[in-house]
């Protein structure tokens, strides 16, 4: 059964428009308590980003949670990664996330953790879309859920990230530019690489709610860049809106993107003989990281778009690593979800070890060329992908690319874009296909 509400991230779209509405968050929270009551469980924990909305619709889901009779836990500004480890670690039945990650302020949007830290099954997500669209009813006076704060969240996650290095772990000796995206990160990620010895600058951290990933953050590298040049740091860290992606740039500027660090982290695994299995990556992953992986042996797999499917492959698979270009890194030996203070660390780590500089340890793979360009649709709009015109277009891109060479197009799960890929060994020929396809499907959705 096709969904109604849900995408591959959970629910998200414009404040003030379906579904992003507090009457809806109202009865989603409602439908989410009572879809869990009948499943036997009604303790609910919930945490937000920074941007304004998000006041709004804490209220609006504690609201009907209270009504379905479920428990509530606020844990006010946390990363998305934090709220699915403290799902754990409460015992709660479901953890709720009120972020549009790397979205403008304006946007807003719902996630949801399972008990053991992951992502809804698409049954359970289902079932809270039938019930959304029933009656709201209310629990007798005397079921109704208690709600109640969280004081030491951060202090909890903050230890828990450290954990995920060894115990004599000390980062002193290197000069870091963290770059929190005015989001979610703006108070754990500065004192978890502190308490770990490092020298840490900070931008992006004075978060006011409407300016969370506003020129700054892992979709705004330019900023980061800049401060890491004029401190002379080490490199720098950048974190989406709500703490599950990470980019770097390296002492120089240059971006290093999740390919690359997936890489790192993959090969020191591998070095050090804990690597299980291979790495999974998505259709959007850069031909490079598969070539590098391929010449040391390590297996490798493209999973659809979305760290739901990465974690699919990795748990079907029994592998332990994984990740987005975008920054969405998995490292199952650690945690349950994408995580990118813990991917971060895990970066810092293997460079100490190896006694390598950032740019060093990026060397040895080699990234193909690569173009992605977004044409914006309106809701609602037909797809274009299926258009013969469209279809054509590919055909014909392909062959003139040949074997060396892929392209991609596919609807975005997240927002309403259309997403062009083009990938080669000549850079000037991958931009002048992309450029051409994405014309293609511009003139399809303009009519």
């Amino acid at each position: 059964m096709e969904k109604r509400y849900f995408g591959t991230d959970g629910i998200r779209g414009r404040v003030g428009s379906s579904p992003i509405t507090p009457e809806f968050m109202l009865k989603l929270g409602w439908a989410v308590g009572t879809a869990f009551r009948h499943h036997g469980g009604c303790r609910v924990i919930i945490g937000k980003d920074t941007r304004i909305s998000g006041y709004m619709f804490e209220s609006a889901l504690e609201a009907g949670l209270s009504a379905a009779g479920a428990h509530v836990q606020l844990l006010g500004p946390m990363p998305t990664p934090a709220i699915a480890y403290l799902t754990r670690t409460f015992m709660a039945d479901v953890g709720i996330v009120i972020s549009a990650s790397h979205n403008p302020f304006y946007d807003n949007g719902i996630k949801f953790f399972s008990a053991v830290g992951s992502k809804l099954p698409d049954s359970l997500e289902l079932e809270i879309e039938r019930l959304v669209d029933e009656p709201m009813t209310v629990v007798d006076s005397a079921q109704l859920g208690k709600v109640s704060r969280v004081e030491d969240a951060s202090g909890r996650y903050i230890e828990f990230c450290k954990s995920s290095v060894p115990t004599s772990t000390s980062f002193k000796g290197f000069k870091l530019v963290l770059d929190c995206a005015h989001g979610a990160t703006y108070k754990v990620a500065p004192s978890v690489f502190r308490e770990l010895g490092a020298e840490v600058k900070v931008i992006g951290a004075s978060p006011d709610g409407l300016n969370i990933n506003e020129g700054v953050g892992s979709t705004h590298m330019a900023a980061l860049s800049q401060a890491v040049v004029e401190h002379e740091a080490d490199l720098g860290i950048a974190f989406d809106g709500d703490g599950d992606r990470v980019l770097m740039v390296d002492h120089a500027g240059n971006e290093v993107d999740g390919d690359e660090l997936l890489y790192i982290i993959a090969l020191d695994l591998h070095e050090r003989g804990l690597l299980r299995g291979g790495v999974a990556g998505t259709l959007m992953t850069n031909l490079g990281l598969e070539l590098a992986l391929r010449e040391r042996d390590i297996p490798f797999v493209r999973a659809n778009v979305g760290d739901r499917y990465v974690m699919a492959q990795l748990r079907e698979r029994d592998w332990i690593v994984g990740g987005e270009s975008s920054g969405h890194i998995v490292c199952l030996h650690h945690t349950s979800t994408g995580d990118g203070i813990i991917a971060a660390l895990q970066v810092l780590k293997a460079l100490q070890s190896s006694g390598r500089t950032l740019a060093q340890a990026c060397a040895g793979m080699h990234k193909c060329p690569q173009k992605l360009i977004n044409v914006r649709y309106a809701p609602g709009a037909t797809s274009p992908l299926e258009q013969s015109a469209v279809k054509a277009a590919v055909v014909e891109a392909e062959q003139r690319l040949g074997e060396a060479g892929r392209v991609l197009l596919r609807l975005s799960g997240t927002e309403p874009l259309v997403r062009v890929m083009v990938e080669g060994q000549d850079a000037a020929q991958v931009e002048r296909e992309a450029a051409a396809l994405a014309d293609v499907v511009a003139q399809i959705l303009n009519g």
